[in-house]
């Protein structure tokens, strides 16, 4: 572990100087690569999809897993938009000129070594590898077990690319030693490491937390909510938390919990209830929302479950202070939405929700680094130190001051 972890913090210097023409190319070059090799990348995922059908995994989890020759093809698409972004490494932040003469420049640079652990989307491997080398960072993941092969699939064919280039192939690396005993050393190796972002399960996310001695940004749960307000569209209403919910239940920006003002319960929830019957979804609600539409009672455990499936727990709300009261007790801090044409009641929600990405009439699926034209994420941080949101290029990069003088003493 420890040469490994040498090699890769030597490496790292190395790729913090690449220029961006040179990553550009090697990008677009990793996106060919795929595209010439998905029928290799599908196969191998194959060999985990047999054991995710072996291990009984539910439909959601497996969806997660699954690749396609259109996912391939949509992953290589997300590294040619990543390598298509403005240079990340080297921009000027800031700058000034002291009183003395001192030439300050703010400047930003790579972070430098990145571990990233994560869970089931194979996808991942390459919209994070291809992040962290687009910001001029190595890379070390550490996929899930049930997605072994595809990630190794992935992974073999980026390093191709790079020592085609001539570029050391530890620049991207799966973590050699993948068991649970390994992944514990890894996280304790901060004079090597220099960032971690943990994504997955809230077990996952816990124990990176409490045992990590590198820095970590969070991929937490999202446990997403959306409100209906009193002023809601309702056409608009119900076309949201429909896509919210059941466009992809078992992905971390999906809705939740559904929150519906008290004064348009009698008529927003019937129709409501009719769509998500045709989706097939599994409801729970509130004693008051149970007088409306004929569905279980949901327990207080319910609204703190991210179930990452098709089930949906709704709550009667009295307006929007007891919807906002609600999500900042209950939420994530991920993805919350509120459904309103009242404009001060939407800039209400908008500023008192403490999340890292809020909606006025549009769905929480958006929260995405693909969506929001960042390429891809390395994940969602549910931090608010030093990244919040999708994590792009320019999260992966610090800054350094470089000070110009001309003989100045202190």
């Amino acid at each position: 572990m420890q040469q490994f972890l040498e090699q890769s913090k030597k490496i790292s210097r190395e790729i913090a100087t690449l220029s961006g023409e040179v990553k550009n190319k090697v990008l677009n070059e990793m996106a060919d690569a795929l595209i010439e090799h998905s029928d290799f990348i599908v196969h191998n995922n194959s060999k985990d999809m047999q054991t995710a059908e072996q291990e009984n995994l539910s439909l959601d989890l497996k969806d997660r897993l699954l690749l396609t020759n259109d996912r391939v093809k949509a992953m290589a698409n997300a590294i040619r938009q990543i390598a298509s972004l403005k240079e990340p490494v080297g921009r000027t932040l800031d700058g000034w000129v002291t009183e003395n003469g001192l030439n300050i420049q703010k400047v930003s640079i790579p972070i430098g070594v990145i571990g990233i652990i994560y869970e089931s989307r194979p996808n991942v491997t390459s919209d994070t590898a291809a992040l962290c080398f687009k910001s001029g960072n190595v890379c070390i993941l550490k996929g899930g077990k049930e997605a072994q092969h595809s990630n190794k699939a992935i992974a073999d064919i980026l390093r191709n690319v790079l020592a085609v280039n001539k570029l050391p192939e530890q620049a991207i690396s799966l973590l050699p030693n993948s068991t649970r005993q390994g992944v514990a050393e890894f996280i304790k190796q901060d004079k090597y490491v220099d960032l971690l972002v943990p994504r997955g399960g809230e077990a996952l996310i816990k124990f990176i937390s409490q045992n990590a001695t590198i820095p970590v940004v969070k991929h937490d749960k999202g446990l997403c909510h959306t409100y209906i307000d009193k002023f809601a569209d309702g056409k608009k209403a119900i076309e949201i938390a429909i896509n919210a919910k059941c466009q992809r239940p078992g992905v971390c920006n999906s809705m939740e919990t559904l929150l519906v003002h008290k004064d348009v319960a009698n008529y927003v929830l019937p129709p409501l209830h009719e769509n998500f019957m045709s989706k097939n979804t599994e409801l729970r609600g509130c004693e008051e929302t149970v007088e409306y539409i004929d569905i279980p009672l949901a327990t207080q455990e319910d609204f703190d479950t991210e179930y990452l499936a098709n089930i949906l727990s709704i709550k009667v709300v009295k307006d929007v202070s007891d919807a906002i009261s609600h999500i900042n007790k209950h939420g994530s801090g991920h993805s919350e939405c509120i459904i309103s044409e009242n404009y001060s009641v939407v800039n209400k929600f908008l500023n008192e929700i403490d999340a890292a990405c809020v909606y006025a009439n549009a769905s929480t699926r958006f929260t995405d680094g693909g969506a929001f034209g960042l390429g891809a994420e390395v994940g969602i941080s549910t931090n608010k130190l030093h990244s919040r949101g999708p994590m792009g290029i320019n999260d992966l990069t610090t800054f350094k001051y470089k000070i110009y003088g001309n003989g100045q003493i202190r």
